[in-house]
């Protein structure tokens, strides 16, 4: 039962569910626009479905999407030709089911909207765009054209994390007053790399937020107040910030990251009955559970997962689309709106802007 606050388990992660790659109902062809490493780790857990075909891939350069068409087998691939661009051929090819974009942060919106249009189906990575207008704009399009639509929030998707929310939620932990998470990696500053190129829509707010607050969001839900704090560089990107959320009833989450700090990369959820945290691995793919209830002993439950973990969220768009739905009830286009409005007042209060913003006023 998904009670308030709780994020909807999906049938992948439900107890006794059949591998994410077992196939369940009709292929679809699929297409992955950008060739960079995110785009490599995904399409691997792509191939491993049943019912995925990997179809068409694009770059802007030719030879880079020939180059990942031959490494993981794609029937074909498109590059910026003529002033047309890779991913416009991409959505112009009518064998493509779905496209999978994992381009720049800052180009999200237009690939997306570039994909509805074309009638395409569109799981799009996080952060989904750069601000909530642009988000607004393509759940209506996607809306209007009856198409589904989702931010790629693998975290979500992943059995060690539902079942932190089935604990959660059961009532083990008591009611549930603080919850913490931080992400964060000491990042080499370089202004040709994403991570810190503000027209890429770079920083850590952007790129690592989502995955402590998915925590935030996962035991409390959307808050009622937010304050945040950041450190900015001479090129305007942010090195670190931290978040407070407030709740009704007293309840904080406080979150982290950072681009300039080696950081536990680790979440605790704390009731008053006891605590949950995050191990084997950062707090967005935990491979272990660890929980304590009053002066007990703690317990620890371990993890595996299917492939790289990614194989989960797939199997949900897989899924969804198989049936029609246009929106995952674990991962809706109403909750991506909702974040994005919350980033858009962390930047607000920290004083981060970017190109897109222009764009949008």
């Amino acid at each position: 039962m998904n009670l308030p606050n709780r994020i909807a388990v999906p049938p992948c992660a439900e107890a006794g569910a059949p591998s994410p790659i077992v196939a369940t109902g009709r292929p679809l062809k699929w297409g992955v626009i950008a060739t960079g490493g995110i785009a490599a780790k995904v399409t691997q857990d792509i191939a491993l479905l049943e019912d995925a075909v990997l179809h068409a891939v694009s770059s802007r350069s030719a030879d880079s999407a020939a180059a990942f068409a031959e490494r993981f087998g794609f029937a074909t691939s498109y590059g910026n030709d003529g002033g047309v661009t890779g991913y416009q051929q991409l959505v112009d090819d009518p064998e493509v089911d779905v496209v999978y974009i994992t381009t720049p942060h800052a180009q999200h919106y237009d690939v997306a909207k570039a994909a509805l249009t074309g009638g395409k189906h569109v799981l799009c990575e996080k952060p989904f765009t750069i601000n909530a207008a642009e988000a607004e704009e393509l759940a209506g399009l996607a809306g209007e054209r009856d198409l589904f639509l989702m931010e790629a929030v693998w975290t979500r998707f992943l059995p060690s994390i539902n079942r932190a929310w089935e604990i959660i939620h059961s009532g083990e932990l008591g009611d549930i007053r603080w919850v913490q998470g931080d992400l964060g990696f000491p990042a080499p500053e370089d202004p040709a790399s994403r991570l810190w190129d503000p027209k890429a829509g770079g920083g850590a707010l952007m790129d690592l937020t989502v995955y402590p607050l998915t925590w935030a969001l996962g035991s409390l839900g959307f808050p009622d107040s937010v304050v945040a704090v950041g450190t900015l560089n001479s090129d305007g990107v942010d090195l670190q910030n931290a978040v407070t959320l407030s709740y009704e009833g007293g309840a904080y989450a406080q979150l982290s990251s950072s681009l300039i700090a080696s950081c536990p990369g680790q979440a605790t959820v704390s009731g008053s009955k006891g605590w949950l945290k995050t191990g084997g691995g950062n707090l967005h793919n935990p491979k272990e559970l660890t929980i304590r209830i009053g002066q007990d002993d703690a317990r620890v439950e371990r993890f595996e997962q299917v492939g790289e973990g990614y194989t989960y969220e797939l199997r949900e768009v897989t899924r969804c689309i198989q049936q029609g739905l246009t929106e995952s009830p674990t991962m809706p286009v109403g909750d991506t709106v909702k974040t994005m409005q919350l980033l858009d007042g962390v930047r607000g209060q920290i004083g981060l802007r970017y190109a897109n913003d222009d764009a949008a006023a």
